[in-house]
């Protein structure tokens, strides 16, 4: 079956692309994870784009939930442009957290206005805070989340695209980088790549492949890069 025209299907009306941390071993004990964003051109429309790192955070086997820091396009902020640090707690509900210093032009405490470039890479990270877990965008800390766990886990980027399925967009994603406690740096050695079924509301014609420069997620277009797919990670000095 295939989904390459109108509006996704899924419950909140976007479609999802994913892209695992793969370990060359077992998955090292993380307190700090970062990637780069680059936003390769503009938005056709209007349509709610989100663009995130995410991880899970946990303690001694427990799960204390987790949360996403990454770019929007969204129509309601300044420019169409607004930055999110947001998450749910292993028990429902989204989490509270710390006041932003930034501005939010609907008032909402996850989403603030930022007013991002295309074509500039952007450092997203998730790190230890003053008040918990903080969700920085390059230098700019959006706020702290109020969630338990000392590790960070599970750590995937991803687009959630609220857009029609022909609608033709590209981010690219390079760098991915984690720390221990020890403070050592530590890089995944691939990323497995995930698509919204078309069975759960998803688009077919989305893809996830390498460009010499990271992984590009491009949306419309033919799909070449297979369900599943583990894409090996080149750092590029």
């Amino acid at each position: 079956m295939r989904r390459t025209k109108g509006r996704p299907t899924s419950s909140n009306r976007a479609s999802s692309l994913h892209l695992r941390w793969v370990w060359g071993g077992l998955e090292p004990e993380l307190v700090e994870v970062s990637a780069t964003l680059t936003v390769l051109e503009p938005t056709p429309t209007d349509d709610l784009r989100f663009w995130a790192l995410q991880a899970s955070f946990v303690e001694a086997g427990r799960r204390f939930g987790g949360a996403h820091v990454g770019l929007q396009r969204h129509a309601g902020h300044p420019g169409g442009c607004a930055a999110n640090w947001g998450g749910y707690a292993a028990v429902g509900g989204e989490l509270a957290g710390s006041e932003s210093p930034l501005p939010s032009a609907r008032g909402n405490p996850n989403t603030r206005d930022l007013a991002w470039e295309v074509g500039r890479p952007y450092r997203l990270t998730i790190r230890p805070g003053a008040e918990g877990w903080a969700g920085l965008i390059d230098d700019v800390e959006l706020r702290c989340l109020h969630a338990g766990g000392d590790r960070l886990a599970d750590i995937v980027v991803w687009s959630e695209v609220f857009a029609p399925c022909d609608q033709q967009h590209a981010v690219r994603w390079s760098d991915f980088a984690g720390r221990t406690p020890a403070g050592d740096v530590v890089r995944p050695a691939a990323v497995a790549v995930n698509y919204q079924a078309w069975s759960a509301g998803g688009c077919t014609n989305s893809n996830s492949e390498p460009d010499g420069l990271g992984v590009v997620q491009r949306t419309g277009t033919k799909r070449r890069t297979p369900q599943g797919a583990v894409l090996p990670l080149t750092r590029v000095r």
